[in-house]
């Protein structure tokens, strides 16, 4: 295969020698991409018929998520559905007008081979390519409605959405995925089932401002039976992509960063309003595999884990129970295969995914007389020995490219679990993390996308800006180094002078000065990321309280006015944006405490704060004295007696200060 890489040298070859482009997209953890690979395109054959007839471009989706979406959108728009591999066919002036996902090297199953539809391409592009280009003139046009974003709702509406994005959207997301949702095993959908991350912080927000039960009772459901099936790894911690079936039971065994990256803030908050201890397990242990596997050794994190290993998917994941016997001898390993469901049949390929679906845990508990928390606890030594006995396997491929946005959003996840757990070493983590963008992707102020062998490239993306300045500011207010807080303003304000639609609101992803595509899209609806539309608008209503910044609020209100027409559609899809309009409908708490924070009063006060669950509170603590008016929750607040003081505040109005956790606690449970 004679590939390039997206770029002037391959576009102008189309261009020169009239060829239309065979433009593959993928990624490095696709298990039907690199199925396609060995089918097709170390296929001699195959390789020669496009290497004649086409120009053939590879791009990694997660490295170019702009042409990604241009192309998936062209692809849904032409059958209805869209994966990948993503495979389409351009113009050499790069517009699409065929595609699909993944072809078989000959026909079967109805779908037709990769062979003939290349021949079939290439006589229609030598005998018809009037009708061709007719039809790639037509499915462009729709791609640039797609690409209007809310602009194309801004005329037709503009007096009804006056009031922006709020409650009332809200609540009918809530009512949308109540009438979703899965009861016996949790989740949104049939199989295959995505990890519902943004649904599921949507309603434990709304059961903490309503008091409803049932928000609660859905997201309990689904963060149980996630943790409990196979899709978590409970030999080694961490979540694969998603699930083929409905009890979360058998995975698509590639794990991804942003999967572990969403899920831990979402059962760190479950721990925090039911305090079941497996929510707090598995966000430890998630956060342990993150650590462990996916850390660059100068501290940013590497992107996926592959799903195959010697050639085989899910590989390096499954158990015989002569494995748990060999592994930890005969009678404790009987024990903990009957605890994970590890048996003879096996319940994949004939052999078995350790899991905790069926009360297994719970039977071998009772039938000793144990607490189920007690049990876990005397199971560890032994899946600590699984695990070494798995490092011996051949491992599956890490793509151990740093991609700028995913890291941000396993910032907030370090970050917010220091907040919660106290653990040291997620605050290490964090910061460490945050050095490493800052040293290697952050570039006089602007960012680039991906770092790998020693080298940073591309033209970030709205993403990459939002998720990054927020993973900052959750990280400012988990160790209080005001450098972080700086830095996210900093991030906020490029993110608003390249990326903004100043004339109708919103977010482009792509940025100004971005190379110029077929079409510039907008950040609209959650995907498997949250929107960048969401997480800015999130981040500039958080910076606006902390920095008194009213610029970065009326642009967050400008979001959610524009948005509004498209969130009445579907509001579930924008979950996101959802989050943070729930900062404008219902204020949060903010939270002031004047004193070092290293000072063990000051940490018995922000142990108040953080040991229960507020949604997303703003909370500043430095020592005395605070003269720097951009610290506006602090700025001229005094000690009582010289000792750390908190301040409970809404709308920069405050109560009593108080030195006493106890007369804290009181002040968050009424305020």
């Amino acid at each position: 295969m004679d590939w390039y890489p997206w770029g002037p040298q391959a576009l102008d070859r189309a261009r020169r020698e009239n060829r239309p482009i065979f433009l593959s997209i993928g990624y490095a953890a696709c298990h039907w991409c690199h199925v396609m690979e060995r089918e097709s395109f170390e296929n001699p054959a195959i390789a020669e018929l496009l290497n004649r007839h086409f120009v053939s471009i590879k791009v990694d989706r997660e490295e170019r998520p702009d042409i990604d979406e241009i192309y998936m959108n062209a692809v849904q728009a032409l059958t209805g559905q869209g994966g990948w591999p993503l495979s389409v066919f351009l113009t050499p002036d790069l517009q699409p007008f065929l595609g699909g996902t993944y072809y078989p090297p000959e026909n079967r199953h109805g779908r037709i081979g990769f062979p003939a539809l290349l021949q079939g391409v290439q006589r229609a592009w030598t005998e018809s390519r009037s009708e061709v280009d007719r039809s790639a003139r037509q499915l462009t046009e729709q791609l640039r409605q797609i690409a209007e974003g809310p602009a194309a709702d801004l005329s037709a509406e503009t007096p009804s959405r006056a009031a922006g994005v709020g409650s009332s959207e809200v609540q009918r997301a809530v009512a949308e995925l109540a009438g979703r949702f899965e009861p016996r095993w949790g989740g949104f959908s049939h199989a295959p089932k995505f990890p519902p991350d943004g649904a599921l912080a949507l309603l434990l927000r709304e059961h903490r401002n309503s008091g409803e039960a049932v928000p609660l009772s859905m997201s309990e459901t689904t963060l149980d039976h996630m943790a409990l099936g196979g899709m978590y790894d409970h030999v080694g911690g961490g979540f694969a992509r998603y699930s083929v079936d409905e009890p979360w039971l058998v995975p698509h065994f590639e794990k991804m960063l942003y999967n572990q990256a969403l899920l831990v803030p979402l059962y760190l908050d479950g721990w925090l309003i039911t305090g079941k201890p497996l929510y707090r397990r598995v966000a430890e242990q998630t956060l342990d595999f993150v650590r462990r596997e996916l850390t660059d050794a100068g501290g940013g994190f590497h992107s996926s884990l592959d799903a195959d290993s010697e050639g085989r998917e899910g590989q390096f994941y499954v158990w015989t129970p002569e494995q748990f016997e060999r592994t930890l001898g005969l009678e404790e390993g009987r024990f903990v295969a009957e605890i994970y469901g590890v048996t003879r049949e096996g319940n994949f390929e004939g052999k078995n995914i350790p899991n905790l679906l069926g009360g297994s845990l719970a039977a071998r508990a009772d039938s000793l007389g144990q607490d189920q928390t007690d049990l876990v606890s005397r199971l560890q030594p032994s899946l600590r020995k699984l695990l070494e006995a798995r490092e011996t396997r051949i491992r599956p491929a890490t793509d151990d490219k740093v991609l700028t946005a995913w890291n941000g959003l396993m910032l907030t996840a370090f970050a917010r679990a220091y907040q919660i757990l106290g653990r040291h070493d997620d605050l290490l983590a964090a910061e460490r993390a945050a050095a490493f963008l800052e040293s290697n992707l952050m570039r006089d102020g602007r960012l680039l996308v991906s770092f790998r062998d020693g080298q940073a490239r591309l033209n970030a993306y709205l993403d990459d800006y939002a998720f990054l300045a927020r993973g900052l500011l959750d990280l400012y207010e988990a160790g209080f180094d005001p450098r972080h807080l700086e830095r996210s303003e900093a991030l906020a304000e490029t993110m608003l002078a390249h990326f903004e639609n100043r004339s109708g609101g919103g977010f482009y992803f792509t940025s100004d000065d971005h190379e110029n595509l077929l079409t510039r899209n907008h950040s609209l609806h959650d995907g498997a990321l949250p929107a960048g539309a969401g997480v800015a608008t999130e981040l500039l209503l958080r910076l606006a309280v902390h920095r008194r910044r009213d610029d970065f609020r009326r642009s967050a209100e400008r979001t959610l006015e524009a948005y509004q027409p498209l969130v009445r559609r579907m509001p579930s899809a924008y979950a996101s944006l959802l989050l943070a309009a729930d900062l404008t409908a219902n204020a949060p708490q903010q939270i002031a405490i004047v004193g070092s924070p290293t000072d063990a009063a000051t940490r018995a006060l922000l142990s108040v704060v953080r040991r229960r669950y507020q949604g997303c509170p703003t909370v500043q603590v430095a020592p005395p004295p605070v003269n720097d008016e951009r610290m506006a929750l602090l700025c001229g607040k005094p000690q009582l007696q010289g000792r750390p003081t908190a301040y409970v505040c809404r709308d920069y109005a405050c109560r009593q200060p108080t030195v006493d956790p106890d007369e804290l606690a009181r002040q968050l449970g009424e305020a």
